[in-house]
Formats: C-alpha cells, structure tokens, sequence
C-alpha cells in the first residue's frame, strides 16, 4: 500500500508543480508527464504483484469528512483495474509531451497536466476506495477533472457544447450514484464496503431496484447503449492522449462500480443478465452501424468505443445469465472472456486514438475526405494504425480475436446447453455479434484506406509529416502488447480466471477444467496463424514488386489517376448506409444530383448525427436548461440570501437527521 500512497502523492506534488509553473511549458510539462510516468510506474509495483498473489491490502485512516473515512482496499479486482490504468497513464504521458508542444506557443501547459494528474488519482481512488463518501468524492474528482481536459480548447464552439454536455450527462448518473449510496448506507447502516455483505439478505425487489440503479448510474459514465450520447463529442474534443485515457481506462470505471456493487448483492436473477445482453448487443450495434458513417476520425473511434462496451456489457449479461441457469462453466467462461476485452480494448483503443492523433499532428485535419496517400508519408503511423485495425476488428492473430472467441464460445454453449426457445436468445446473439463484426471490418478498411491508400485529396495530406519518437513509441509498445496479449493469452486468461471465479463466487480453476486446455490449443493455432502470414508476406514481396504498374490501364479516359477520382469516406460505406441500416440511423443527405449530358458542376454533402441523443436527449435537456434558467430569480448576488440559504438547509438536514435516527421503518 506503500507504493499506492507513494503513486498518489507524486500525481499531487507533479501536478501541482505544473500548475505553478506558469507560462514556463516546458517546466511545466517536465512535471506533469514526469510525474504521470513516476507515479504509475510505483502504482503498478502496487497491483501486479496483488493480481498474481490474491493478497488483499488495506489501509484506514481517520477523515474529519462527516459519515467519511479514508478507507482503501485492493484485491484482484481492483489491481484488475489498476493495471490498465497505470499502463495507459504512463504511455499517454510519454505520448502527451510531444502531442501538446504545437500548442505551447498559444496555450499554457500547466492546467492541462495538472488535471490530467488529477484525473488518474481519482481513478485510482475510485477503483480502491472502501468507503461511500470517499467514492463519491473521488467520482466528482474523476468528472470534473475530465470536463478541464475535454474542455481543454474551450475557444472552440463544438469543444464547449462538448464538454458541457460531458458534465451534464455524467452529473444525471452520479445523481443516480447517491441515491443508490444512500440506500445501501441506510439498510447497512455504515458507509463503509466492509460492512455492506450484509445485502446478500435483501429480497428480490430490494436487489433490483439496486441492481438498477447501478446499472444507469454506473452505465451512463461507461457509455452504456442509451447513456452514451455524450461520448462522440467528448472523445473528439478532447487532446488525443487525454482520449485515448478517457476511452482506455475512464470508462471503464462504469464496470468497476457495477462488478463492485452487484458483488455485495444476491446472486443476479436471469433477467439482470438478460437485460445486460439486450443493452450490450444494442449498443455494440449501434455503435459500429454510426461508426460506418462518420467523416471525423477521432468520432469514429468513439463510436468504435460505444460498440466495445456494448461487447464487455454482453459477456457480463452471458455471465449472470448462465450463473442463474446452473451453468457455472460457461459463466465463467463468458465472464472470463469480458474482463479480457476489456484490458483488450485499453490497449488497441489506445493504440487507435494515439494513431489518429498523430493523422491530426501530421496533416493538422481529422477529417478523412481531406487525407489520402498518408501511408507514404507517415509509415510507423500507417502501419501501426493498421494493426490497430486488425486487432481492434477481432481478426488473428492479435488480441481482439482471443477474448471476442471466448464470447462467441459462451453464447453458442449456452444456447447448446438450453432447450427450447431459452437456447434461441443466445443463439440470435451469436448472428448479431456476428454481423457486428462485420461492420468493424467495413469501419475500418474504411477508416485506413480512405486514410492511408491512394492519392492526397487535400494539400494538408500532401505536406503531412511524420511524428516524433515520443509520440511513436507509446503507439509501437500498445501495438507490441496487442500481439503479445493475442499470441500468448495463456498467462492473462488464467489470472482472469481467478478474477471471474471471484465475481461469481466460483472455485475457478475447479470449475472450468476445460478451459486452459482450451486457451492452449487457441495460443498454437495463433502462432501458427502468424506463421502463414509471415510466409504469405514474403511470397508475395518480390511480385509485388516487379510487378508495379507504370500507367494507369483504365481510367475514364485520363492517362493517371488523380484525387477525384479515389472513393471518399461517403463512398466507401455507402452501401452500408443504404442496404442495411435502418431509415432512422442513414446520415442527412443535402445537395442535388447532376443532370444532363454535360451537368454543371455540383455539391453533395451529408451529416450523421445522432438519432438517439436528438429524438430524445436533446429535448430532454434542453428542458432541464429551460427550467434552471427559470429558477434565476433565486440568484440575487446578495451574499446574506446565500448565507440564509445555507443556514435553511443545515436546519432542514439537522430536524431530518434527528427525526429519522432509529425510527426508519426498514
């Protein structure tokens, strides 16, 4: 726990070293990211060795906070969280010292490390705080934290709307959170999490209005398909390092507080795990379907990260679902399969906003209609971000295949297992997972061919450059650690194992005999994947070769192709957009079709925005504004009407407190 203090101590000292160092960037940055770097290399001292032993730590101390103690508690599953957390804050603040000196000259430094400090101590604190009140305030901590560095570029309009529709949404869920904190407080009657096994008693109607509230609280900060509506704007908005660890790790968080809570809950009924796997291939869905439509890179990415929770929320669903069908092997295998897509999604997530980042350093654009030819002139970038792609659309041999096939095996032994119409539910699952899969592979041929293949279409992709090292090297380790995690899964799946086996209060190597058996045989079938490929590489090396064109065979007429006439993003997917999306979800098409033999010259142009979040959130929150505005009168700048507002409130709280001690009815 030594090392944990240290960690969080050297995040406060860096940052507000940061802070202070005013217009001085370079001082400023050497703090901020120096201090990131230190402080998760101490942390993962802290987790590693707690993940491999099962060792529990803890530490209490006094807190002058009411009803507050300064309680922490790691076990596996919180260095479970700890480890990508340490891993993507480290190689972010490498990745952040480069990204952010094109903007030195005009912006300071100091504000933007130090929160981004902030935001991975109150991650850490959220994943290891034993106490309600330290866990809400390390979950405001970690909101507010995030809103400054989305915000970071405030001068923008979109940035702004962004960063404000970030606090709104995640402020509804923690809304949510301190309803559900009240409630496991009150029937405890302690703050603290040692004291909550208690609600293992609770009846089936107590549970699930907790379950529930979990859910949507903890949901709408993971990004949960309906909650997600403002992670496509965040994402985008935000510096690119600072995306990568939203979408990494942040988001994440959502998962901890909803395996964390249900923990101290009966075991889930069916229909929890069957509302999960609705809600999870609903959003997986969605998110791939809006993916397919966007022009802004770092969008579509985000919209990418709405489809991979959807998957992590599916496997969880799969786990509860089996588990309350006396299916505990293939609950954990399901389960096992989640936790590994979500250390999965950390790193190739991290790997592909980290590469769209340096797309935007190198041509100073994130739209892909503007790129071209990239690959000739950012190679370590192209390359890296094609392997991104292929780890990213669960393709062999990297890490996205290994933990999607868990899933895909859990579903079908589920449904084999079933009798009836119970076995069509997972069965229907694995098609649509299935078509999920193929519209990741549409997504992202897309994103790096458009990008990366042909000719420039736009001046800013013909003068792009290539990034520094420190931007480079971070991408090159996610990468090495997305084949790592795909050729060699054995050793994280069999610490998973144990993780599952905890959550579902299983003995997990006793129950699933089969399984390491299982990932064995899958790490030789990988290895030899990649052999072929290897060999197929360099077979076709040399005719490739000899074999390059000198003149274009047909093109309409011209003797060499030029930018008009290689496919745009609209294009690419158009097909998709047409023939499989529903009417709700194509894009707004403006503009008019050429006419005539010899048509004048046309504009087409075409917008994807988000149906969910302007049929039903957009309305809802624009009410919300409405009626805050009209409680204005309230604020007359008088500081003796806020001194009596607050002398009203503490009376209140002091009468609700004297009359409700030991005299609540349950």
């Amino acid at each position: 726990m030594n090392q944990l203090l240290l960690a969080l101590a050297i995040l406060f000292t860096g940052g507000l070293g940061a802070l202070l160092a005013g217009h001085r960037s370079k001082l400023a940055t050497l703090c901020g990211a120096g201090s990131a770097v230190l402080a998760s290399a101490a942390g993962l001292t802290t987790a590693i060795p707690v993940l491999f032993s099962g060792a529990e730590l803890h530490l209490n101390l006094p807190w002058l906070v009411p009803a507050g103690n300064f309680a922490l508690h790691v076990d596996r599953l919180s260095a479970f969280f700890l480890v990508p957390i340490f891993v993507l804050s480290l190689l972010c603040a490498i990745y952040g010292s480069e990204y952010l000196k094109i903007t030195r000259a005009t912006r300071r430094q100091g504000p933007s490390w130090f929160f981004y400090n902030v935001l991975i101590a109150a991650m850490v604190l959220v994943t290891v705080a034993a106490n309600a009140v330290l866990f809400l305030a390390a979950w405001e901590i970690m909101s507010l934290s995030s809103f400054f560095l989305v915000a970071f570029e405030h001068q923008r309009d979109e940035v702004r709307r962004a960063a404000w529709l970030y606090l709104l949404s995640t402020h509804l869920g923690a809304a949510l959170l301190f309803v559900l904190f009240l409630l496991l407080t009150t029937w405890t009657g302690s703050p603290d999490f040692a004291d909550f096994g208690s609600l293992a008693q609770l009846s089936t109607g107590p549970a699930s209005a907790l379950f529930l509230l979990a859910l949507f609280g903890f949901g709408s900060k993971a990004g949960l398909f309906p909650l997600h509506v403002w992670l496509p704007d965040a994402h985008p908005a935000a510096p690119s390092h600072v995306s990568a660890l939203m979408s990494g790790v942040m988001i994440k968080t959502g998962i901890y507080g909803i395996l964390r809570i249900c923990g101290f809950l009966p075991l889930a009924p069916a229909w929890w795990g069957g509302l999960l796997m609705g809600l999870g291939i609903a959003g997986a869905l969605y998110g791939i379907s809006m993916a397919a439509m966007q022009q802004d890179v770092k969008r579509c990415l985000a919209y990418s990260t709405v489809e991979n929770i959807g998957l992590i929320f599916l496997a969880l669903g799969l786990s509860w679902y089996s588990a309350a069908n006396n299916l505990p092997e293939i609950a954990l295998l399901a389960l096992t399969g989640g936790l590994l897509h979500l250390w999965n999604h950390a790193l190739f997530k991290g790997l592909m906003f980290c590469g769209a980042g340096s797309l935007l350093h190198g041509t100073g654009t994130r739209d892909l209609d503007l790129m071209g030819g990239l690959l000739k002139r950012m190679p370590a970038t192209g390359a890296l971000l094609i392997g991104g792609s292929v780890a990213i659309c669960a393709l062999p041999p990297l890490n996205g295949f290994v933990s999607e096939w868990l899933i895909y095996r859990g579903l079908l032994q589920t449904g084999n297992a079933a009798s009836g119409l119970q076995a069509l539910y997972p069965l229907l699952l694995v098609g649509l997972l299935a078509l999920t899969g193929g519209l990741a592979v549409v997504v992202f041929t897309r994103l790096t061919g458009i990008a990366l293949l042909g000719q420039p279409r736009h001046h800013l992709a013909a003068k792009a450059h290539e990034s520094g090292r420190l931007m480079l090297f971070p991408m090159a380790v996610f990468f090495g650690l997305c084949l790592a995690m795909g050729l060699f899964p054995d050793l994280p799946l069999r610490l998973l194992i144990r993780i599952a086996g905890d959550c579902l209060q299983l003995t997990a190597i006793s129950t699933a005999p089969t399984l390491p058996m299982a990932i064995g045989q899958l790490s030789l079938s990988l290895l030899a994947v990649l052999a072929v490929i290897l060999l197929i590489a360099i077979g076709l090396r040399r005719p490739l070769h000899r074999g390059k064109a000198k003149r274009c065979t047909w093109g309409c007429g011209y003797a060499f192709p030029d930018e008009r006439m290689a496919y745009t993003a609209e294009g690419y997917s158009e097909m998709v957009q047409h023939q499989l999306l529903p009417q709700s979800l194509r894009p707004k098409e403006t503009g008019t079709p050429p006419h005539g033999i010899f048509p004048a010259g046309e504009t087409a142009s075409q917008e994807s925005l988000d149906p969910v979040f302007q049929k039903f959130f957009a309305p809802f929150f624009n009410e919300i504004a409405y009626r805050c505005n009209q409680l204005r009168w309230l604020q007359h700048g008088r500081q003796h009407l806020y001194l009596l507002y607050i002398f009203v409130t503490c009376i209140l709280l002091l009468a609700w407190s004297t009359l409700s001690e030991g005299t609540m009815p349950w």
